[in-house]
Protein backbone atom coordinates (compact mmCIF):
# COMPACT_ATOMS: atom_id res chain seq x y z
CA UNK A 1 0.00 0.00 0.00
CA UNK A 2 2.92 2.34 0.80
CA UNK A 3 3.94 2.24 -2.68
CA UNK A 4 0.51 2.80 -4.03
CA UNK A 5 0.52 5.71 -2.36
CA UNK A 6 3.85 7.13 -3.19
CA UNK A 7 3.13 6.33 -6.80
CA UNK A 8 0.53 9.24 -7.40
CA UNK A 9 2.85 12.29 -5.65
CA UNK A 10 5.92 11.19 -7.55
CA UNK A 11 3.96 11.52 -10.96
CA UNK A 12 2.40 14.86 -9.33
CA UNK A 13 5.89 16.09 -8.60
CA UNK A 14 6.60 15.20 -12.17
CA UNK A 15 4.34 16.34 -13.83
CA UNK A 16 4.30 19.73 -12.27
CA UNK A 17 7.65 20.23 -12.63
CA UNK A 18 7.05 19.51 -16.14
CA UNK A 19 4.17 22.01 -16.36
CA UNK A 20 5.95 24.96 -14.40
CA UNK A 21 9.13 24.77 -16.78
CA UNK A 22 6.70 24.93 -19.54
CA UNK A 23 5.64 27.92 -18.23
CA UNK A 24 8.68 29.39 -17.53
CA UNK A 25 9.79 29.20 -20.93
CA UNK A 26 6.72 30.07 -23.31
CA UNK A 27 6.03 32.89 -20.41
CA UNK A 28 10.09 34.05 -21.66
CA UNK A 29 11.41 33.90 -18.18
CA UNK A 30 14.03 31.86 -19.64
CA UNK A 31 14.90 33.65 -22.62
CA UNK A 32 14.22 31.99 -26.53
CA UNK A 33 18.01 31.08 -27.37
CA UNK A 34 19.11 31.01 -23.56
CA UNK A 35 21.19 27.81 -22.39
CA UNK A 36 19.32 26.30 -19.56
CA UNK A 37 20.99 26.53 -16.66
CA UNK A 38 20.15 23.33 -14.68
CA UNK A 39 21.18 24.59 -10.98
CA UNK A 40 19.38 27.43 -11.28
CA UNK A 41 16.28 26.18 -12.46
CA UNK A 42 16.17 23.30 -10.21
CA UNK A 43 16.75 25.36 -7.73
CA UNK A 44 14.23 27.95 -8.66
CA UNK A 45 11.34 24.82 -9.07
CA UNK A 46 12.69 23.14 -5.80
CA UNK A 47 12.89 20.06 -7.56
CA UNK A 48 16.08 18.03 -7.64
CA UNK A 49 17.76 18.27 -11.17
CA UNK A 50 17.07 14.10 -11.72
CA UNK A 51 13.33 15.40 -11.72
CA UNK A 52 14.07 18.71 -14.02
CA UNK A 53 15.21 16.40 -16.14
CA UNK A 54 12.59 14.37 -16.92
CA UNK A 55 10.50 17.37 -17.84
CA UNK A 56 13.61 18.67 -20.29
CA UNK A 57 13.53 15.03 -22.11
CA UNK A 58 9.91 15.32 -22.39
CA UNK A 59 9.70 19.20 -23.58
CA UNK A 60 12.76 18.54 -26.03
CA UNK A 61 10.83 15.73 -27.59
CA UNK A 62 7.94 17.97 -28.28
CA UNK A 63 10.50 21.11 -29.12
CA UNK A 64 10.73 23.46 -26.87
CA UNK A 65 14.13 22.60 -25.93
CA UNK A 66 17.17 21.73 -27.90
CA UNK A 67 20.26 19.52 -27.03
CA UNK A 68 23.27 20.68 -28.53
CA UNK A 69 25.96 18.00 -28.59
CA UNK A 70 28.81 18.79 -25.83
CA UNK A 71 27.60 22.27 -25.43
CA UNK A 72 24.27 21.73 -23.26
CA UNK A 73 20.32 22.48 -23.41
CA UNK A 74 18.60 25.87 -24.52
CA UNK A 75 15.07 27.27 -25.19
CA UNK A 76 13.62 27.21 -28.20
CA UNK A 77 13.49 30.03 -30.41
CA UNK A 78 11.89 30.93 -33.63
CA UNK A 79 13.09 32.90 -36.64
CA UNK A 80 10.73 34.12 -39.94
CA UNK A 81 11.24 30.89 -41.73
CA UNK A 82 9.98 29.04 -38.72
CA UNK A 83 6.74 31.40 -38.13
CA UNK A 84 6.20 31.43 -42.01
CA UNK A 85 6.37 27.43 -41.90
CA UNK A 86 4.10 27.42 -38.81
CA UNK A 87 1.64 29.31 -39.94
CA UNK A 88 1.18 27.98 -43.46
CA UNK A 89 0.86 24.51 -42.37
CA UNK A 90 -1.41 25.27 -39.51
CA UNK A 91 -3.60 27.36 -42.52
CA UNK A 92 -4.02 24.53 -44.40
CA UNK A 93 -4.60 22.17 -41.17
CA UNK A 94 -7.07 24.31 -39.69
CA UNK A 95 -9.07 24.63 -43.16
CA UNK A 96 -9.17 21.09 -43.41
CA UNK A 97 -10.82 20.62 -39.78
CA UNK A 98 -13.60 22.68 -40.75
CA UNK A 99 -13.97 20.99 -43.84
CA UNK A 100 -14.15 17.37 -42.14
CA UNK A 101 -15.96 19.12 -39.20
CA UNK A 102 -19.05 21.49 -40.96
CA UNK A 103 -21.62 18.90 -41.22
CA UNK A 104 -21.13 17.79 -37.70
CA UNK A 105 -21.56 20.53 -35.58
CA UNK A 106 -25.24 20.39 -33.61
CA UNK A 107 -26.49 22.14 -30.49
CA UNK A 108 -24.08 20.65 -28.69
CA UNK A 109 -20.86 21.13 -30.12
CA UNK A 110 -21.57 25.27 -30.73
CA UNK A 111 -22.21 25.38 -27.16
CA UNK A 112 -19.17 24.07 -26.32
CA UNK A 113 -17.28 26.30 -28.86
CA UNK A 114 -18.65 28.89 -26.69
CA UNK A 115 -17.70 27.57 -23.76
CA UNK A 116 -14.23 27.73 -24.63
CA UNK A 117 -14.07 31.17 -25.89
CA UNK A 118 -15.70 32.35 -22.17
CA UNK A 119 -12.60 30.33 -20.70
CA UNK A 120 -10.51 32.31 -22.76
CA UNK A 121 -11.90 35.38 -22.08
CA UNK A 122 -11.60 34.71 -18.36
CA UNK A 123 -7.82 33.86 -18.49
CA UNK A 124 -7.49 36.99 -20.25
CA UNK A 125 -9.07 39.18 -17.45
CA UNK A 126 -7.16 37.49 -15.08
CA UNK A 127 -4.26 38.19 -16.75
CA UNK A 128 -3.44 35.25 -16.87
CA UNK A 129 -0.50 34.54 -19.89
CA UNK A 130 0.27 31.20 -19.85
CA UNK A 131 -3.49 30.38 -18.67
CA UNK A 132 -4.16 32.23 -21.91
CA UNK A 133 -2.08 30.16 -24.43
CA UNK A 134 -3.34 26.93 -23.40
CA UNK A 135 -7.12 28.17 -23.58
CA UNK A 136 -6.37 29.91 -26.85
CA UNK A 137 -4.98 26.13 -27.79
CA UNK A 138 -8.15 24.71 -26.23
CA UNK A 139 -10.47 26.72 -28.20
CA UNK A 140 -8.76 25.54 -31.73
CA UNK A 141 -8.88 22.22 -30.73
CA UNK A 142 -12.79 22.08 -30.96
CA UNK A 143 -12.76 21.84 -35.37
CA UNK A 144 -10.22 18.88 -35.21
CA UNK A 145 -12.19 17.29 -32.39
CA UNK A 146 -15.18 17.68 -34.13
CA UNK A 147 -13.32 16.45 -37.59
CA UNK A 148 -13.51 12.79 -36.42
CA UNK A 149 -9.95 13.01 -38.83
CA UNK A 150 -7.50 11.51 -36.79
CA UNK A 151 -4.98 12.27 -38.90
CA UNK A 152 -5.90 15.32 -39.18
CA UNK A 153 -5.94 15.44 -35.44
CA UNK A 154 -2.64 13.85 -34.95
CA UNK A 155 -1.15 16.64 -36.83
CA UNK A 156 -2.56 19.20 -34.97
CA UNK A 157 -1.27 17.83 -31.35
CA UNK A 158 2.64 17.87 -32.99
CA UNK A 159 1.79 21.30 -34.12
CA UNK A 160 0.87 22.46 -30.91
CA UNK A 161 4.21 23.43 -29.19
CA UNK A 162 5.24 25.56 -32.00
CA UNK A 163 1.94 27.60 -31.81
CA UNK A 164 2.89 27.79 -27.93
CA UNK A 165 6.00 29.62 -28.83
CA UNK A 166 3.96 31.27 -31.17
CA UNK A 167 1.02 32.99 -29.03
CA UNK A 168 3.65 33.51 -26.28
CA UNK A 169 5.72 35.68 -28.91
CA UNK A 170 2.52 37.20 -29.82
CA UNK A 171 1.65 38.46 -26.05
CA UNK A 172 5.09 40.09 -25.87
CA UNK A 173 4.88 41.83 -29.34
CA UNK A 174 1.41 43.65 -28.19
CA UNK A 175 2.63 43.64 -24.43
CA UNK A 176 -0.56 41.70 -23.09
CA UNK A 177 -1.47 38.37 -21.37
CA UNK A 178 -3.33 36.98 -24.50
CA UNK A 179 -5.65 38.11 -27.65
CA UNK A 180 -8.10 40.85 -27.24
CA UNK A 181 -10.96 39.43 -25.55
CA UNK A 182 -13.27 40.57 -28.74
CA UNK A 183 -10.14 38.74 -31.13
CA UNK A 184 -12.36 35.25 -31.86
CA UNK A 185 -15.82 37.35 -32.08
CA UNK A 186 -15.72 36.74 -35.42
CA UNK A 187 -14.20 33.38 -35.60
CA UNK A 188 -17.23 31.97 -33.57
CA UNK A 189 -19.98 33.89 -35.32
CA UNK A 190 -18.50 32.01 -38.63
CA UNK A 191 -17.78 28.61 -36.89
CA UNK A 192 -21.70 28.67 -36.05
CA UNK A 193 -23.51 30.08 -39.49
CA UNK A 194 -24.33 28.73 -42.44
CA UNK A 195 -20.95 29.89 -44.70
CA UNK A 196 -17.99 27.60 -44.54
CA UNK A 197 -16.61 29.79 -47.68
CA UNK A 198 -16.30 32.82 -45.06
CA UNK A 199 -15.19 30.38 -42.91
CA UNK A 200 -12.18 29.25 -44.49
CA UNK A 201 -11.87 33.12 -46.00
CA UNK A 202 -11.57 34.54 -42.61
CA UNK A 203 -9.05 31.75 -41.34
CA UNK A 204 -6.56 32.72 -44.34
CA UNK A 205 -7.01 36.44 -43.02
CA UNK A 206 -7.19 35.96 -39.42
CA UNK A 207 -4.26 34.25 -39.20
CA UNK A 208 -1.95 36.22 -42.38
CA UNK A 209 -2.64 39.60 -39.72
CA UNK A 210 -1.13 37.22 -36.66
CA UNK A 211 2.04 36.39 -38.76
CA UNK A 212 2.67 39.48 -39.93
CA UNK A 213 2.50 41.16 -36.62
CA UNK A 214 4.65 38.62 -34.94
CA UNK A 215 7.36 38.90 -37.76
CA UNK A 216 7.46 42.60 -37.44
CA UNK A 217 7.93 42.26 -33.73
CA UNK A 218 10.36 39.41 -34.29
CA UNK A 219 12.38 41.60 -36.51
CA UNK A 220 12.89 44.87 -34.15
CA UNK A 221 13.95 42.60 -31.39
CA UNK A 222 16.57 39.95 -33.55
CA UNK A 223 20.24 40.95 -33.40
CA UNK A 224 21.70 43.06 -36.21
Amino acid sequence: MKSQNQTPSTDTLKDRTHERLQELILTGDLVPGSKLLETQVAARLDVSRATLREAMIRLSEIGLLVNLPFRGTYIRKLDRVDLQEIYSFRTGLEKMAFQFGWDKRDLISLADLQMRNERLCQTISDNDAFGAIMAELHLHDWCYELSGHSLLLQSWERLKPNLQFYFAMHQKAHDRAGPLRESHDEYIRLAKGDNLDEMLRHLEDHMQQGLQNTQSFLDTTSPG
